[in-house]
């Protein structure tokens, strides 16, 4: 459920955010504690509407569903979480594609869908579906992966603002840190980015 929030702590988060701007980016992950009102993340956003700001969510179906129209620069629905917004079972690469691109046609400017051992698929603002199957390696610690693999498309679209780039660091990030006990160290990354090069 998380802590208690009192209503001072989230003024002082807000003011904290208000001061992001051009080129900054927001990540709004995961469900809001109970004792904070439930369209905090709408709020935040609506702050900062039009201010250039990249904002990646990785959050569950309202929570999504209602940012949406502030155009989040990237969402992370994984394949059951996205089924579940269209009560269909998403089970192939191929059939996410029609419900992440009815995402992007809802307000997001990129959909990253996460498979575990099916891979991904991007669809991109640049108007291309980018899919890669899972990279190989041993399943070890699957806690984390998903923020990873957001951490990994974000730097790499901040490094060369190059979609398909950004997609295969994403996915390195997401598979090295499943690979891996702990977060994935950048060797452990670079490995898996150089693996899916081969592909």
């Amino acid at each position: 459920m998380g802590p208690k929030i009192s209503e001072e702590k989230v003024k002082l988060l807000m003011d904290k955010l208000d001061a992001l701007g051009k080129g900054d980016v927001l990540f709004l992950s995961g469900s809001i504690p109970a004792s904070m009102p439930d369209d905090a993340y709408q709020k935040i956003m609506e702050m900062l509407d039009g201010r250039g700001v990249y904002i990646a969510v990785d959050a569950t179906k309202e929570l999504l569903l209602n940012v949406l129209p502030y155009h989040p620069f990237l969402i992370k629905p994984n394949n059951h979480e996205l089924g579940e917004i269209f009560n269909t079972q998403l089970r192939t690469r191929e059939s996410v594609v029609p419900y992440a691109q009815k995402l992007q046609e809802m307000g997001a400017q990129n959909v990253l869908v996460s498979m575990a051992g099916e891979g991904a698929v991007l669809i991109g603002a640049d108007g291309n579906v980018y899919e890669a199957p899972a990279p190989k390696g041993t399943l070890v610690n699957g806690v984390g992966a998903g923020d990873s693999m957001v951490a990994g498309f974000m730097a790499g679209y901040m490094e060369k603002q190059d979609y398909r780039y950004a997609f295969h660091m994403g996915i390195a990030a997401g598979s090295a840190s499943a690979f891996s006990e702990y977060l994935a160290t950048k060797p452990e990354i670079e490995k898996v980015y150089r693996q899916l090069q081969q592909v």
